[in-house]
């Protein structure tokens, strides 16, 4: 009960400081502390949600340890930046969420339209409506927020994109590289392909997506560990590795629905 109370105390702690800085409208928890499913040593995930010029310089004026980089030194796009903290022993991530881009990525959602932007430690990349997934499933600490369901058109637009990267994805590696004996490029093409197929099937079921870290799994697609595994660097090898990794990717898609409507058995 006292490692609770402790918690909560943090929490509003920083949820009160993270809130008077100037222009942020909202702040929210994400990741495992949200989900209720982190560990004793879980990073605390903050997102600020400002309208105007907000200025990391007033976040680091708090005087948090830690280091707290400018709006875009993230590479811009969904990521614009953010800061990376210790407070009270405990790490603190803190993004940054800009109002107008966060409406305006919804009501692309809405209309089922989306970018990919590449991100480091993605395999996939990253949809442009990560940003509307956080507001469905992230706990707002103050402020308001919209809390959308997953649009319908997004749900088919982004099971049938998805699926249809992966499927490139595998008919390269298999035309490019398995005749060749490349296995790094031929396990990494599987890998991708795996990620953009997770995507496809969550999509078709209508679930958010905020990051990579446990999208196989939520597809149900982990076997595919199994085809990494075996792998060889001779073409035979390669193809058929291929070839079984794009029959157990179709299989998830098939039983998820890639026109977002899930299919059972009779």
């Amino acid at each position: 009960m006292a490692d609770d109370r402790d918690d909560r105390a943090f929490l509003d702690l920083v949820a009160d400081r993270l809130a008077a800085l100037p222009h942020v409208r909202a702040v929210t928890l994400g990741g495992s502390r949200a989900a209720g499913t982190h560990r004793p040593d879980s990073d605390w995930d903050f997102a600020v949600y400002y309208r105007g010029p907000f200025s990391p310089e007033d976040l680091r004026a708090l005087g948090w340890p830690g280091e707290v980089f400018g709006i875009g030194a993230w590479g811009g796009g969904v990521f614009n930046g953010g800061a990376w903290l210790d407070i009270d022993g405990r790490h603190v991530d803190v993004h940054y969420r800009d109002l107008d881009e966060v409406e305006h990525h919804l009501a692309e959602a809405r209309q089922g339209r989306y970018r990919v932007e590449r991100l480091l430690f993605h395999l996939a990349g990253v949809p442009t409506y990560l940003v509307v997934a956080e507001l469905a499933v992230n706990r707002v600490l103050r402020g308001e927020l919209p809390r959308p369901e997953y649009p319908e058109p997004l749900r088919r637009r982004a099971a049938e994109q998805w699926w249809g990267d992966a499927r490139l994805t595998l008919a390269y590696a298999r035309a490019a590289h398995a005749a060749r004996g490349n296995l790094a490029d031929c396990a990494g093409a599987v890998a991708t392909a795996a990620c953009q197929t997770a995507h496809a099937v969550l999509a078709a079921r209508g679930e958010w997506v905020t990051n990579e870290k446990k999208l196989l799994e939520r597809a149900g697609l982990r076997d595919i560990d199994r085809v990494l595994g075996g792998l060889r660097p001779d073409p035979d090898s390669l193809t058929a590795a291929l070839d079984e990794a794009a029959g157990l990717l179709e299989r998830a898609v098939s039983a998820a629905g890639p026109d977002g409507t899930a299919h059972t058995a009779d």
